[in-house]
């Protein structure tokens, strides 16, 4: 076959070389992941910009397939999600256990974030001075007789968690005192969530969640920080994003405004949801307008 004008042969493969890196644009994936390594992601958590809720992303993400929880007090992995009770664990590497002890400067939730502490976490302050105007007091009767008043720590010593987690090995070698341990259950740690250690002039910390059906068995507790998190001030879930999750697709946001998107499956972002006649069509229609243009270039070509 004898070609009408051989001298347009160069602009014959650009023109298919180019329309070939179109076709791939038009069915790309979906760019907002269902995972983030062995952790399912569900709204309001996203695996990065653009997905989920903006409020939450600044606070946890998608790191080398490990979900990351961030305040300004560091950075910690998320051992898990209860999305049922809207609850998330962290595990703090510098928070002590009955394996082992660790100096900490302490941890705190921002307290613009949608975040407060679980009534399940308990704290225990550990090897803590009684002298700390922070966490202790003075009784207010006076001795008459001139004896030295005797500070006592304001939060609760009289549970037996101090007795039990003074027991584990790491602890009982290093002979602290028991009165050196402050336990704050249900967790108080004012308006602001902090808990410094510098400032309340304790060494180390200990959090778990729960006694595993173990109470008397510290080794056994289970450790790490519960927290909880609301989706608004009503703490109702969006609608919108209930329609998206149920036609397969992500919740997800514009990053220019903040709006709400629905990112589907094949990567198409709506407003509504992935049964919306855009998105079905839009690549069917897509790729048949590249095969059109394409045959009708080639009849062109070939007369």
């Amino acid at each position: 076959m004898e070609l009408k004008n051989p001298s347009v042969l160069p602009q014959v493969s650009v023109f298919f070389f180019f329309s070939f890196l179109l076709l791939p644009s038009l069915i790309c994936g979906q760019i907002c992941q269902r995972a983030c390594g062995k952790d399912i992601l569900k709204y309001p958590f996203g695996s990065g910009p653009g997905c989920g809720d903006p409020l939450f992303q600044p606070y946890v993400s998608c790191s080398e397939q490990k979900l990351t929880f961030k305040t300004h007090t560091g950075s910690y992995y998320v051992n898990s999600i209860d999305y049922t009770n809207q609850v998330l664990v962290i595990s703090d590497p510098t928070m002590s256990t009955c394996s082992f002890t660790v100096p900490s400067k302490g941890f705190g939730l921002n307290g613009d974030a949608p975040f407060t502490f679980d009534d399940s976490t308990i704290f225990a302050l550990l090897d803590c001075s009684n002298n700390s105007s922070s966490i202790c007091t003075t009784p207010t009767d006076s001795n008459d007789n001139g004896v030295e008043k005797i500070s006592k720590l304001l939060c609760d010593q009289g549970t037996p968690i101090c007795s039990l987690f003074y027991s584990c090995r790491p602890i009982s070698t290093i002979n602290m005192p028991i009165s050196s341990c402050c336990v704050y259950t249900p967790v108080n740690l004012g308006p602001s969530f902090e808990m410094d250690l510098q400032k309340l002039q304790c060494s180390s910390y200990s959090g778990f969640y729960g006694y595993n059906d173990q109470q008397s068995d510290p080794e056994k507790w289970n450790y790490g920080i519960s927290i909880k998190y609301k989706f608004s001030v009503t703490n109702d879930f969006p609608a919108p994003c209930a329609a998206c999750e149920r036609s397969y697709g992500v919740c997800g946001y514009s990053s220019a405004s903040n709006s709400f998107l629905c990112n589907c499956p094949n990567g198409i972002n709506t407003t509504n949801d992935c049964y919306f006649p855009s998105y079905n069509s839009a690549i069917t229609n897509g790729v048949a307008w590249l095969i059109n243009l394409k045959a009708w270039f080639l009849v062109w070509f070939f007369l």
